[in-house]
């Protein structure tokens, strides 16, 4: 086992070097760059654009360089220094800026996949031990709606429900008195009474695909010739259910761990757009529109690091849980 988890972390350098210059390459497809679409938006707006000074941004940024050239530097700043370098549409470091959204997209996350194990688990154990009864087709009915409804139109749903019957503001993650407050008790309170919605959003198609994969996984285990030798020697069929199919139905829950993280922040950059969310997914729309290649690029190696990460761990959590996984890595 051990050997297995030296082998996977040594495969993860070629894997994220490659993921870093995939991603650096494609946000340098598009024609133009960030000096570009800023004479762009000041033509726009009938504004006049100082030619001296864009070759001064660009020699700056280093913008006339080789896209190799500008990867080699953005890339060696990272590793030796942690520099992630400067924004361009922000004039700010993108360390500072990722310190600010980072934070509250993992708690978004974390709580999101919480939420949506606590939820499946029981909806999709009962769906398969009372199979065709009408909690099951009603589970059934819920989740085909979670995963065809869009998830900027719960966002909506929810919003006007909390605003009309509960007479609060739900978007953003913080109301406005605690904006910009240190962190605090009151504070962590008014998060909390926030959170609940971007989590039923995000989590509602992930709640809705891990019933129906949990389901069926255990409907496959509990009609094998061990479970019905088990139930003919007379075990408990609570007991049985537990012990056996059970455990080895759960392996989708383990293994969406490493997956979750990315399928969130793909999914959370029109929601938060809906719902004023202060995280990395508005940081990242933005940063691909007006092609600020030095934001876009850290935030797409920092999900790809932590999406390594998080497959490293649900594959060592699947070995743990599955013996037929240790053997197989023996």
């Amino acid at each position: 086992m051990l050997t297995y988890i030296g082998r996977r972390v040594l495969l993860m350098v070629p894997v994220l070097f490659a993921i870093s210059v995939v991603a650096f390459v494609i946000i340098q497809l598009p024609p133009g760059d960030y000096l570009t679409t800023l004479v762009s938006q000041l033509q726009a707006q009938g504004d006049t654009v100082d030619q001296a000074q864009l070759a001064q941004l660009s020699a700056r940024y280093g913008l006339d360089d080789p896209v190799f050239v500008q990867y080699l530097k953005w890339i060696t700043n990272i590793l030796f220094h942690g520099d992630f370098g400067t924004s361009f549409a922000w004039n700010k470091p993108v360390s500072s800026l990722l310190a600010e959204r980072l934070p509250l997209t993992i708690v978004l996350a974390v709580t999101t996949l919480l939420f949506t194990w606590v939820v499946a688990f029981p909806i999709g154990v009962y769906s398969a031990v009372r199979q065709y009864s009408a909690g099951d087709y009603a589970a059934t009915t819920l989740g085909f709606l979670g995963l065809a409804i869009p998830e900027f139109l719960i966002a909506l749903v929810l919003m006007w429900i909390g605003l009309n019957y509960f007479g609060q503001s739900v978007g953003g993650l913080f109301s406005p008195e605690w904006q910009d407050e240190p962190w605090n008790l009151g504070k962590l309170i008014d998060l909390l009474s926030h959170l609940w919605v971007p989590v039923v959003v995000l989590g509602m198609a992930g709640t809705a695909g891990l019933i129906r994969v949990l389901r069926a996984n255990l409907l496959d285990e509990l009609h094998k010739p061990y479970v019905i030798a088990a139930r003919a020697r007379g075990m408990p069929e609570r007991r049985l259910t537990i012990k056996y199919p059970l455990r080895v139905a759960l392996n989708p829950f383990v293994s969406t761990v490493g997956w979750v993280l990315p399928g969130l922040v793909s999914g959370e950059v029109i929601v938060a757009q809906v719902l004023s969310l202060p995280t990395t997914g508005p940081l990242l729309l933005d940063s691909l529109k007006s092609q600020d290649m030095y934001l876009a690029g850290s935030v797409i190696l920092i999900v790809s690091v932590l999406t390594v990460i998080g497959t490293l761990i649900s594959d060592i959590a699947l070995a743990w849980l599955d013996p037929r996984v240790r053997l197989r890595y023996r």
